[in-house]
């Protein structure tokens, strides 16, 4: 396990530490402010009395930022402390749809757009007084639309360009869709953090007797996009993987794509193996929960789905059907975007914390340390596997 005091932060802060949780996403900016303030106070620094270290150790890191709205639904950003010479971390959550606002009397749902407008009006109203801009954007704006197909627009480059060109200095996102994306901004920071770590330590901690070989368990990818993340947890967990791709109708466009006429196999035999599908998110959940019956149809036993982003647009009933029919054994997510009430109460629902680790990049960032170990879980991951297999707790 990785550890704050194992790591070398002996750097001089860039500047004292804020964090602004843009509306939307103060849970998880409380819960990150919090192992924050515990771990400065618990840390004996040598320096702290020194006057590049002011403000180092403080009860509370969030800024006071408000986006009030007009009542013909525009707003403005409004930040009610100091912000000069910090180094700040905004973070926001694009997909958290349970805001409202109200527009000439009507009530709206907040969509991405308006989480993206409010981030920009946040950075607008800091007026280029902070040291340093970090914006930490679990879910990244459009990056579904990250490569031109036809005459389209292109809205997550654009929207990268914006943040840089307002003076963001670096962007931390999770899972991206698309990692090339970066490539609209070559000259500034840029890291997508995948919670493979996450994902194991919550399954270990629910299920009590997996048996971690390739004998036992499979990783597979529900398509070929995303066949590196099903790699990567096979190569770290010593399985076999396997992956499907979508047949799809190219004659006809159904809500704006193609529609899927079967989910193909490549891999060698499931039957009698726990599986995990990973993916990035899990959208209208139609394709997971396809790929799980087709698993099933070539007799695999218990099936967990590990998706970053839980989007679950269509509602999930359809995930409450095939857990009672025995096609899904449990749902991993990530606690970076909005969750329903509905959702953490489902008994197949496994929650994956993500606030301590966007606690540990903030702090090692603060000091301009290097995150090149915290991004590479594949020690902690071995280090879980082995706990689990000895029979220690998780």
């Amino acid at each position: 396990m990785l550890h704050r005091e194992e790591r070398n932060l002996e750097n001089i802060p860039v500047g004292s530490l804020g964090i602004i949780a843009v509306d939307g996403c103060q849970e998880l900016g409380n819960k990150v402010n919090d192992y924050l303030v515990k771990w400065r106070k618990e840390s004996s620094h040598e320096h702290k009395n020194d006057v590049v270290f002011t403000g180092y150790e403080k009860d509370n890191y969030l800024i006071d930022a408000k986006v009030p709205r007009f009542g013909s639904g525009e707003a403005k950003g409004v930040i009610n402390e100091s912000v000069r010479g910090k180094d700040l971390y905004l973070m926001v959550d694009v997909c958290n749809y349970s805001l409202t606002y109200s527009l000439s009397g009507h009530v709206n749902h907040m969509s991405p757009d308006d989480h993206f407008q409010n981030l920009k009006r946040v950075i607008a109203a800091v007026g280029g007084k902070a040291r340093r801009l970090n914006v930490i954007m679990p879910f990244l704006y459009e990056s579904r639309q990250h490569k031109r197909s036809s005459r389209e627009s292109l809205d997550c480059a654009l929207a990268l360009q914006e943040l840089v060109s307002m003076g963001v200095d670096n962007i931390i996102t999770f899972d991206a869709h698309d990692p090339r994306v970066q490539n609209a901004i070559p000259l500034s920071g840029f890291e997508t953090v995948r919670p493979t770590y996450q994902f194991i330590k919550g399954l270990l901690r629910t299920v009590p007797d997996l048996i971690i070989d390739s004998d036992h368990m499979m990783a597979i990818s529900p398509d070929e996009g995303g066949t590196s993340r099903a790699v990567y947890l096979a190569n770290v967990l010593g399985l076999d993987m396997g992956m499907f791709y979508k047949r799809r109708d190219y004659t006809q466009i159904v809500d704006g794509r193609n529609p899927i006429v079967a989910h193909e196999f490549l891999g060698s035999s499931v039957e009698g193996k726990d599986v995990i599908i990973i993916d990035d998110m899990i959208s209208s959940g139609d394709s997971i929960i396809d790929v799980a019956t087709e698993l099933k149809r070539r007799k695999a036993k218990r099936i967990f789905a590990a998706a970053t982003f839980g989007l679950f647009t269509n509602g999930l009933d359809k995930f409450d059907k095939a857990y009672e029919e025995g096609i899904i054994h449990g749902i991993l997510t990530t606690n970076l975007i909005y969750q329903t009430p509905e959702l953490l109460s489902r008994p197949y629902y496994i929650n994956c914390d993500l606030s301590k680790y966007i606690a540990l990049l903030i702090d090692t960032l603060n000091h301009d340390g290097s995150i090149s170990s915290i991004l590479s879980p594949n020690e902690r991951i071995q280090h879980v596997v082995q706990k689990y297999k000895n029979g220690e707790p998780i």
